[in-house]
């Protein structure tokens, strides 16, 4: 996962014969794809940004104004993940990775940074220029990219890249209400242009499909889910060392910490048990399970800011109850695994037991959330508990087919 593949011998602009390359398109049925280390280094320092969302959502929910928080982490949330989507999709089809792709892929990551300095701005203040501003910087390297691949390409392929182009184009002039109108207004503005965003896509690749990898794309999402749930952890693991050091509430804290460790390992244990590139077969399927992660990530990402939330008010720091507390932590944790469940699990369950797992587990999270000072550890215990039972179904259905099939010439 740490270097780039070798391109299909049909993808001449991903050559490594210069600084300076067409960009073409690459193959989807390349053998051997793999996320390059730009790719990596792109998903890293995305976690800047979704750590200031983080860090703004626990401020507003321990100060008891989780509404207001929740809207806000939304939209910046949304920024975020986007901008991650578009660069994904793209260099699954294009990434040559001569020096120029690399410069604008740099831009773009800087845009990131820009983005995530304004974080707290937007929270805070509900000033989005900053925000906005990096957004710019990302967008418009995005455009010079669609461009590029649009100058390389011909017919049906061309002008879907141009279509792309013009639709960053004009969304990003569409974001400029978040500056422009008066605040009760950006909300639908935010609405609005979030429909238009998702639907780019759509009206770009209508009579031509962009060439991305599926074990690629899969790969790329895997790792990204990665990167949310490692910044959970590490932003769970800081809330209860400082707990600690400050207020000495170990005993406190326990039960958050573990319940909190089995809710992320069993998020990940969860995510890939499944070999999700298998089902990734067109653009119907792969749009709709790519929207959908906006879920997935978000959630996952909140978990780690609902733990930051259950240890400030276990050492009374937090303007709010027990209950909201566990709720802080209960319902991401319950929406990660509902979205898991429709977009990947439901795919590759078989009978009504496998298919039930996952959504079963989410409505007993939610009820762990009345449980007071062990809602996070109960949560924890039911989560690692419908790790073990999918096992253990799926090794029983496992065991049934082998034993059927070795049955079969007996008849």
């Amino acid at each position: 996962m740490t270097s780039s593949s070798p391109p299909a011998p049909a993808s001449p602009g991903a050559r490594s014969d210069g600084p300076l390359r067409r960009l073409t398109a690459r193959g989807r049925h390349e053998a051997h794809r793999v996320s390059s280390p730009l790719e990596l280094f792109f998903d890293l320092c995305f976690v800047v940004a979704i750590a200031q969302a983080g860090a703004q959502l626990v401020h507003a929910v321990a100060e008891g104004h989780p509404g207001e928080g929740i809207l806000n982490y939304a939209l910046v949330f949304f920024a975020i993940w986007w901008a991650w989507m578009n660069f994904t999709w793209f260099a699954s089809a294009y990434d040559n990775d001569d020096a120029l792709y690399r410069v604008v892929t740099l831009v773009q990551i800087a845009g990131v940074l820009v983005l995530a300095a304004g974080v707290s701005r937007a929270f805070q203040q509900h000033d989005y220029l900053v925000v906005w501003i990096g957004y710019v910087i990302m967008r418009l390297a995005m455009v010079a990219q669609w461009l590029r691949a649009a100058r390389s390409a011909e017919g049906a392929e061309r002008s879907a890249a141009v279509r792309y182009a013009g639709g960053v184009l004009l969304c990003q002039v569409g974001w400029l209400g978040l500056i422009l109108l008066p605040g009760p207004a950006r909300v639908w503005a935010f609405l609005v242009m979030a429909v238009v965003e998702l639907c780019v896509p759509l009206f770009a690749e209508r009579h031509h499909e962009t060439s991305w990898h599926p074990h690629h794309i899969a790969e790329r999402y895997g790792l990204f889910t990665i990167i949310v749930l490692g910044e959970t952890i590490a932003a769970a693991t800081v809330a209860v060392k400082s707990a600690v050091d400050e207020h000495d509430a170990l005993g406190e804290l326990l039960p958050i910490a573990a319940g909190g460790l089995l809710i992320v390992f069993s998020a990940w244990w969860i995510y890939f048990v499944v070999p999700i590139h298998i089902h990734l077969r067109s653009n119907a399927q792969s749009f709709l399970w790519g929207y959908g992660h906006y879920l997935i990530f978000a959630s996952a990402a909140a978990i780690g800011a609902g733990l930051e939330v259950a240890v400030e008010q276990a050492v009374g720091k937090a303007h709010i109850s027990a209950l909201a507390a566990s709720a802080a932590v209960t319902l991401p944790t319950a929406l990660y695994l509902l979205t898991v469940w429709v977009l990947h699990a439901r795919h590759f369950k078989v009978g009504i037991a496998q298919q039930l797992v996952l959504p079963g587990t989410a409505l007993l999270v939610v009820c762990c959330t009345f449980l007071g000072s062990w809602a996070v550890l109960a949560a924890g215990l039911v989560s690692a508990a419908a790790v073990a039972v999918g096992v253990t179904l799926t090794a029983r259905g496992a065991f049934r087919q082998r034993h059927a099939g070795a049955a079969e010439p007996a008849r």
